[in-house]
């Protein structure tokens, strides 16, 4: 197998970098309190392998209960563990494509395949997705690299016509008009995942957040790394979560820049896709299919 490519992250400063769409503002000043406080003496101690503060600020910030959620290295360490608690080998995992390419991936570290739908030229979410029969179907909304979402009403049909669980990775869904959480409360097989490195500018920290039914966090528990959040982490992750507010006046600015975007890009050749993330997809008008190469995330 190929090992899944990250984005280049140059070495040099001075760069203007936009391959991994991330946050151009800076995090919550309560972060950095937060990272401070953890300096010194905390660090010989071993973080708490439940990283219990950073799940209950999210319980409280989200609406869940505390044993509904997750914590991660990045959303990238939840999506690992959703492989391994549910991929065997030759069992499939089915999403729409062009989409994230590392969920294919961490399929074949499984032994498993992936099985993608290509999306229709709208990308809007593609019907034949549910007849895969697949153990797990993975929908990133909304999608890189095409922005788009898919609204939580298709979702939910979704997740009532697949046989195994629909993940919904919402990195981006800060940006979106709606978010996927509802059905993390009311399915027992709806997995939605967050990531604290876009809407929240963590991304040099890498913090994600997982929310389902208990007993699905109860199996991904099992196959979770030990401490797999250290005691920095744990502590911004809190943080930034408490002031919630710092993080939607941020993205409320992306919203209003990418709407600026999406209103000039005709003026200059271009036909923009209805973004509901922190970048935009455009077809060229002459000559082009409005079809790019999968976007790395990280």
């Amino acid at each position: 197998m190929e090992g899944y490519v990250p984005g280049e992250q140059p070495q040099e400063p001075g760069h203007i970098k936009l391959n991994t769409n991330e946050n151009p503002s800076p995090p919550s000043p309560a972060v950095r309190k937060a990272i401070l406080a953890e300096l010194g003496d905390p660090l010989r101690l071993y973080p708490d392998p439940g990283a219990t503060r950073l799940r209950r600020q999210a319980a409280l910030t989200y609406g869940f209960d505390i044993p509904q959620i997750i914590a991660g290295n990045g959303s990238d360490d939840l999506l690992a563990m959703v492989a391994r608690a549910f991929i065997g080998e030759g069992d499939v995992l089915a999403c729409p494509s062009p989409t994230y390419t590392l969920y294919d991936t961490l399929v074949r570290i499984q032994g498993g395949r992936v099985a993608g739908v290509p999306y229709p030229e709208n990308y809007s979410l593609p019907p034949a997705l549910a007849r895969r029969k697949a153990r797990v179907t993975v929908v990133a909304s909304p999608n890189s690299p095409s922005g788009t979402g898919v609204p939580v009403r298709t979702l939910a049909a979704l997740a009532d016509a697949v046989p195994g669980v629909l993940v919904v990775d919402e990195a981006y869904a800060d940006f979106a008009e709606e978010t996927a959480l509802p059905l993390a409360r009311e399915r027992e097989n709806v997995i939605v995942l967050r990531t604290l490195s876009k809407s929240f500018s963590l991304a040099g920290l890498r913090i994600g957040l997982g929310f389902a039914h208990p007993r699905i966090i109860e199996g991904l528990n099992k196959v979770r790394d030990t401490s797999n959040l250290n005691r920095l982490l744990i502590g911004a992750g809190a943080a930034a979560l408490a002031d919630i507010a710092w993080m939607e006046r941020n993205a409320g600015r992306i919203r209003k820049t990418r709407e600026a975007l999406v209103a000039a890009l005709p003026s200059v050749g271009f036909t923009p896709f209805p973004s509901q993330s922190n970048f935009v997809l455009a077809r060229r008008a002459r000559g082009g299919t409005g079809r790019t190469a999968p976007a790395p995330r990280q």
